[in-house]
């Protein structure tokens, strides 16, 4: 910790003045900079000899360099990288398999993935948790082998069937998943020699020292249909099934659509104040709902009605197994696969209109001003006056003789100034685009597009933050000496290493990334932001800025939300696609009426598996987006578009194509060149030319690899 003298100025210890030093260098690549000359602009008391110090273990580490007159400045060919010298440590972590047949492990305490090349994975495959022995090396990153495989998580493969004399082998068909699954004659059911199969694998062994596993044919499945056989691959890569145990359905039988009155005499009753949904076009289950009135003081209440999921999900339950097991819903570009089953997502749960449904509620009360003036959380009934689509409810909005356009004018009204405080507060304005697509009735892309983001959709995420943010913050201060384990949606400051690269980078587009205050980052992303509904340069350097940004996890450590700038979140709004808002209304209506505490180590281990189950579902439906990309783009072989660099890997540069928004790749070989990717890959330079992320491109498409999901695009000249 740093001593200040009489005139404010910092003394510092050693390392952290070579710090200090080090970063302002990086926020200013061009001043020239001597010891006296930094003292002064860093208000340090340091002695000169000290400073002079620090300079020369940086000017050591090359990464400043001396210029005239003692003076130094920053070595741009050389930033500083993570962990220096080799060390050798051992961590627990998660397989991500690249196509190559190599891995990254994606190791919590690390900042950086380690790359385990095959040769050393020692048996293990995609999303097994494993001890992974890590060699940090100098200005590298991290490598490492796989030690041993702590747990195995692939509950299914998808492959083609070989019979064999006693039974039949069954060798996954992903890219990812190295591995042949032995399926003895009993366990075959309807299953024939060449058959595509799902299998349940029911038992891993050690035989010969080599991974033999054993499983079950669960489904034949059909290649005549190749986009369902695609669709339903995606899911089980990611491990996702689509179909429910036996012990799950059979709970679903005791659930009646009978509401009591007795159950209704325990709840606030909504049901004769006005209530909508607000929802896609094609969506299913309503988990959320607004009530609006006016009171007689006049002042404005609304509440948010959440689908109480936990009157029907008990604890220890088979039900309550599987949705903590499942922990989301998975939605790809045709599909949603429920947390739940469907007589719960779709029916009992869901807030349908013009029927009675029980909810969980967080109720506001503003006054003339549009400020809280008291809020109410609890148990209530609710029956749905209509149910709008957002383009129905935006058409309202704007239209004076739209349905209910009185009442939703105010809660728009309502929701734009809470919206103006968040960013008011510091929220940052993150913003990408959301690709949709068009189908005809084989499922085959004739169209690409991207979702627009109008009022009704903001209103309703709005309300919806605000409900999260409050019941976070019940929960956080209910307690203060001894704070009540609960899951929070937690997001940690950006990387200050992958940030200072970036704002080298965005100063060849003159624009200066703030560092010097979390704050000011955050009004830097949302200045870019505004830049980038006007230039897709500025979106795609948007999208570089949220790649720095740290993931939002649940955890119980309540570190806050940077990116929306609340001190309390979490998720309460979407309890039948998300386990975590079934934890949290368990907790909150605990707390409701007397102190409840869950064992906080428990707690958090399940915060840690609904954060991967949450980063897996993710990668699910990203899978399913670029597999429709490729496959409209494969009728378009041949086509010219224009496009824009969106990334660098050492065999050449990503292009996204402006109009559809999927990316391909040219080899540098086809860019007339021998090319080097620069540091942090946002630049890569030949003898004879430059080529830099965001560079507009002209580009013609060559060929598409639908199995692979990749696009091989040339320059037009």
């Amino acid at each position: 910790m740093g001593r200040k003298n009489k005139k404010g100025r910092k003394k510092l210890n050693p390392s952290k003045l070579k710090s200090i030093l080090y970063k302002y260098f990086v926020k200013n690549p061009k001043k020239r900079m001597n010891a006296g000359a930094l003292a002064k602009k860093l208000k340090l008391s340091d002695t000169k000899p000290a400073i002079n110090d620090a300079l020369k273990a940086l000017l050591k580490e090359k990464s400043i360099r001396s210029v005239a007159e003692n003076k130094y400045v920053l070595d741009k060919s050389n930033l500083r990288a993570a962990p220096t010298g080799i060390k050798k440590q051992t961590y627990s972590g998660t397989v991500d398999m690249i196509k190559s047949g190599a891995a990254y492990i994606i190791v919590d305490a690390l900042d950086k993935d380690v790359y385990v090349p095959a040769p050393y994975l020692n048996g293990a495959i995609d999303k097994d948790e494993v001890e992974v022995q890590v060699t940090f090396l100098k200005r590298k990153n991290p490598e490492g082998k796989v030690r041993k495989v702590i747990k195995r998580n692939t509950p299914q493969i998808i492959g083609q069937l070989s019979m064999r004399k006693k039974g039949a082998i069954v060798k996954s068909s992903s890219c990812k998943v190295n591995l042949d699954v032995y399926v003895t004659k009993q366990n075959l059911g309807e299953a024939k020699d060449g058959d595509y199969v799902l299998v349940d694998i029911t038992d891993w062994s050690q035989k010969d020292n080599n991974n033999i596993v054993y499983g079950k044919v669960s489904k034949v499945l059909s290649r005549d249909d190749e986009h369902n056989f695609t669709m339903e691959s995606i899911l089980v890569e990611n491990g996702f099934s689509t179909s429910y145990p036996e012990a799950v359905m059979k709970e679903l039988d005791q659930f009646s659509d009978l509401i009591t009155e007795e159950e209704i005499a325990k709840r606030r009753d909504f049901r004769e104040i006005l209530t909508i949904t607000i929802d896609p076009d094609t969506a299913k289950d309503f988990d959320d709902a607004i009530s609006y009135r006016k009171l007689d003081n006049g002042h404005t209440e609304v509440g948010v009605h959440i689908a109480d999921v936990t009157h029907y999900v008990r604890p220890k339950t088979a039900l309550d197994k599987e949705a903590s097991n499942r922990s989301t819903s998975v939605y790809l570009v045709d599909r949603c696969i429920a947390m739940l089953p469907e007589k719960l997502s779709n029916e009992l749960c869901s807030l349908n209109p013009k029927v009675d449904r029980l909810v969980f509620s967080a109720v506001f009360t503003f006054d003339n001003k549009y400020k809280i003036v008291d809020e109410w959380f609890g148990k209530s009934v609710i029956h749905s006056d209509h149910r709008f689509t957002y383009e129905e409810a935006q058409e309202s909005i704007e239209n004076k003789d739209g349905l209910y356009h009185k009442e939703l004018k105010d809660i728009n009204t309502i929701a734009k100034k809470l919206r103006k405080q968040k960013f008011k507060n510091g929220a940052i304005a993150f913003e990408s685009d959301e690709v949709k697509f068009i189908l005809d009735d084989n499922n085959v892309p004739t169209g690409v597009y991207v979702k627009e983001r109008k009022d009704a959709h903001l209103l309703i995420e709005d309300f919806m933050l605000l409900a999260n943010r409050r019941v976070a913050h019940y929960l956080a201060t209910k307690n203060k000496g001894v704070p009540i384990p609960a899951v929070y949606r937690i997001h940690d400051m950006p990387d200050l290493d992958r940030l200072m690269d970036l704002a080298l980078f965005m100063q060849d587009f003159d624009y200066k990334l703030d560092l010097s205050t979390p704050r000011k980052i955050a009004d830097s992303f949302n200045q870019l932001s505004k830049l980038s509904k006007e230039d897709d340069k500025y979106k795609l350097l948007m999208q570089l800025a949220i790649r720095t940004m740290s993931k939002a996890e649940y955890s119980t450590n309540n570190i806050g939300h940077y990116g929306l700038s609340f001190e309390h979140y979490s998720h309460f709004t979407s309890p039948i696609r998300r386990y975590a808002d079934v934890l949290v209304h368990r907790i909150l209506e605990k707390n409701l009426s007397e102190e409840y505490r869950m064992d906080k180590n428990k707690l958090e281990a399940q915060c840690i598996h609904i954060s991967k189950q949450e980063r897996r579902a993710m990668e699910a439906e990203r899978d399913s987006i670029k597999y429709k990309q490729v496959e409209y783009m494969s009728a378009h072989i041949g086509e010219e578009y224009d496009g824009i660099i969106s990334g660098m890997i050492d065999k050449g540069i990503f292009v996204e194509i402006s109009e559809t928004k999927a990316e391909g790749l040219i080899p540098f070989d086809e860019m007339g060149g021998s090319y080097t990717v620069e540091s942090g890959r946002y630049k890569a330079t030949s003898s004879k030319k430059s080529l830099q992320i965001g560079d507009k491109i002209r580009v013609k498409v060559i060929s598409t690899d639908l199995e692979n999901r990749t696009i091989e695009l040339k320059p037009v000249k």
